[in-house]
């Protein structure tokens, strides 16, 4: 069940697990499997990306600076940090698949 439309051909080419994992502006994208051209998700989600990845870092370092000094942070350090690092990956991806507009990719792959 395609329910976004492919910014080429205008027809609906994609289902939010495909929109999802198109990728940002310096991905290759995913085909349409209508007219086969890649696409990509827009600029916002570039710059959603590139601002939850920084605040993602902050957070990472800061829990590992602070919870050397706090016992009820320390022993559960390692399972925040694991957590931190699973939403650096599934989060910008569901944001992706519902949220921001697709375009035609740009990269040139030889």
């Amino acid at each position: 069940m395609s329910i976004y439309t492919c910014p080429c051909c205008g027809k609906k080419g994609f289902n939010p697990y495909t929109k999802g994992m198109a990728g940002k502006m310096n991905s290759k994208g995913r085909p349409c499997k209508h007219c086969g051209k890649l696409c990509v998700n827009g600029k916002g989600a570039t710059v959603f990306n590139a601002i939850f990845s920084l605040i993602m870092l902050v957070c990472f370092v800061t829990l590992f600076l602070i919870s050397q000094n706090y016992d009820f942070l320390a022993r559960r350090e390692f399972p925040l940090m694991l957590l931190m690092l699973l939403a650096e990956f599934v989060v910008p991806r569901l944001v992706n698949a519902f949220f921001f507009k697709m375009t035609q990719s740009i990269r040139r792959d030889f």
